[in-house]
């Protein structure tokens, strides 16, 4: 049961014993190490130390994958919206504290806008990332959207608001409400300028990738805060533009000691000018205020037109002044005759007449003629060109931005209707045959006042004999006669002019006995207004029908009257004055013709269905 076993004492030992090995931790290298053992002696009792090497640099898409840069771009587009929209530091000026509250000033919405295009051209190249930044843009500038309508909703409802209504000499500027919505206006369509840059929200998008709905929002803004301001000046401005058709009272004459002075003063403005005078200055440095962007500037075209086709308007129809028949030198003797004669009845046989003793007097000089008593009143020329140099002072749409060109092309071709027509009044006032009934009477008294007869009365044959003379020879050299050099100068003069603004200008100063334009075609005052003188457009659309109605009707009165009415006409050069503005007219209509053919063969149907309408409307 007990046996001994054997140990190595008692076993037989054929070599002598080797020590037992030491244990060792690591594991067994594999088969294929590169490096020989003598390397990694020490590699294992070595404590990693950190280094630049061993830490290795993400890339940067590595941001935009996981997030963080949406994340970053979001805060940072929050935190732009907010100080966008603080209160300015610093003290305000008394007149534009509301509340206690300053106005945004500007630029505030040109340096966010410039953040958001930087953003928006750093991932243009990448559409995925372009379109994850335009849905990261919603929110802050949903944000910024809600907070600038709930500021401007109170303002614009308030009744300060809109009282008054256009600045007036009383108050000039604008009041804290109104200029706290001007600078929200300004703030928007700075912004929207800048999403112009890049084209933000300008297509729509089915997919909600796209800020149409923003920039909507904004352009709303505009509008609410610009268009009731602009129509106040319009409201206050266009009455006064009106009353300038109407004739003007004569100016009293000036009286010293109870002596009237005879001096010849410059012509006294039109009551509607000297009132614009003052108010026009006014308007225009509110203007200049209240369009601040590009966005306001489409609304400022669409006022400063409007308000010079008015003024065309009614200096094209304002009528003739009744002119007195000039006085002679003569008619203060005429006068005393009656009298004398009856003195001569009374008096002995032998008493010499007064007339007698003043022909003995010797004379140093012969006698001027009388100077008027009163000082002249205004011409229809003057108060064009005044009111031009005071719509000058009226600001205009920028031509430098893309936006805008189009709306500063269209004001400056009204200024140059304007412009246009102040030639044509100051032309008619040349050639008109009152400028040429003035010349002759004025020569008639002159020579009568320095002839030996001027007691004696001038016939009637001696009479239309100067006016003749003088109708010729005023004005025109001796090759050219007045009515040809006034039928060359219609054809340029009017060539900007709309034929419904020139055709009741020429007939009322040389076919006087034409009736007028909406008599001719049937139509009321009011009603011929209301279709044909809205505005450039419709002017343009109307010009055809009416020259053609207005020439029909006057070839066919010129085909009426006699031989007998047509010889005693051309006697006094009416007749030749008449053939002048019915071949004009033939001109006109022609050129139009020609025009509505180009715009049928270029644009389609649409628009000559629109002017056969108007022209069907005239011409029934």
């Amino acid at each position: 049961m007990y046996t001994l076993k054997p140990t190595a004492l008692f076993r037989p030992s054929s070599r002598p014993t080797s020590p037992a090995p030491v244990p060792r931790q690591e594991s067994p290298a594999p088969a294929d190490r590169a490096r020989p053992l003598s390397k990694l002696t020490l590699s294992n009792f070595r404590r990693p130390s950190p280094s630049p090497a061993a830490t290795q640099a993400p890339p940067n898409s590595t941001v935009v994958q996981d997030g963080s840069f949406m994340e970053v771009l979001s805060l940072k587009l929050s935190e732009a919206v907010s100080k966008a929209l603080a209160q300015p530091p610093g003290p305000g000026a008394p007149g534009e504290l509301l509340a206690g509250r300053r106005p945004l000033p500007t630029g505030r919405g040109r340096t966010l806008g410039s953040l958001i295009v930087s953003e928006v051209k750093a991932s243009k190249e990448n559409t995925h990332l372009y379109r994850a930044v335009i849905r990261t843009l919603h929110r802050p500038l949903s944000v910024l959207q809600m907070n600038l309508s709930n500021m401007l909703i109170p303002l614009i409802s308030s009744p300060a608001f809109h009282t008054p209504a256009a600045p007036t000499p009383q108050e000039p500027n604008l009041n804290a409400t109104q200029l706290h919505a001007v600078a929200l206006a300004t703030f928007a369509g700075e912004l929207l300028e800048s999403f112009d840059e890049m084209r933000l929200g300008v297509d729509a998008d089915t997919r909600g990738e796209n800020l149409k709905t923003i920039r909507e929002s904004l352009v709303s803004i505009v509008k609410r805060v610009v268009d009731p301001l602009l129509n106040g000046i319009k409201a206050e401005l266009m009455p006064l533009i009106e009353g300038l058709e109407t004739v003007p009272a004569p100016p009293a004459p000036s009286s010293t000691a109870g002596k009237t002075s005879g001096a010849i003063k410059s012509p006294v403005p039109h009551p509607s000018i000297m009132s614009l005078q003052t108010l026009i200055p006014i308007h225009a440095r509110a203007l200049s205020r209240i369009v601040a962007s590009a966005y306001a500037e489409s609304a400022l075209a669409s006022l400063v037109i409007s308000l010079v086709w008015r003024g065309m308007v009614a200096l094209s129809h304002r009528p003739s002044p009744v002119s007195s028949p000039p006085a002679s030198p003569a008619a203060g003797t005429a006068t005393l005759k009656p009298k004398d004669s009856k003195k001569s009845l009374t008096s002995p046989p032998g008493t010499p007449p007064p007339s007698r003793f003043t022909l003995k007097l010797p004379q140093s000089r012969p006698p001027s003629p009388p100077s008027p008593a009163a000082p002249r009143g205004p011409t229809v020329a003057a108060d064009a060109r005044a009111l031009y140099n005071l719509f000058a002072l009226l600001p205009r749409p920028s031509g430098d931005k893309a936006q805008t060109r189009l709306a500063r092309e269209v004001v400056d071709e009204a200024f140059d209707g304007l412009s246009a027509l102040i030639a044509l009044l100051e032309s008619i006032q040349v050639h008109s045959p009152a400028a040429a009934t003035a010349a002759a009477a004025s020569a008639v008294m002159v020579r009568s006042s320095s002839s030996a007869s001027a007691s004696a009365p001038l016939s009637g044959a001696t009479y239309n004999n100067t006016y003749h003379n003088n109708t010729t020879n005023v004005g025109a050299s001796p090759k050219v006669t007045p009515v040809a050099e006034l039928e060359a100068d219609l054809d340029l003069l009017t060539a900007d002019i709309p034929i419904v603004v020139a055709l009741p200008l020429l007939l009322r100063t040389y076919v006087p006995s034409a009736r007028s334009v909406p008599a001719i075609l049937g139509y009321a005052e009011a009603e011929y207004r209301k279709e044909c003188l809205s505005g450039f457009g419709r002017a343009e659309e109307c010009g055809l029908a009416v020259g053609e109605r207005v020439l029909k009707v006057l070839r066919g009165q010129q085909g009426q009257e006699g031989q007998g009415a047509q010889g005693a006409q051309g006697q006094m050069g009416g007749e030749a004055e008449r053939e002048v503005v019915l071949r004009w007219l033939e001109k006109e209509v022609e050129a139009a013709r020609e025009e509505r053919a180009g715009e049928g063969d270029g644009d389609g149907d649409g628009d000559g269905d629109v002017n056969a309408n108007a022209e069907g409307e005239i011409r029934h």
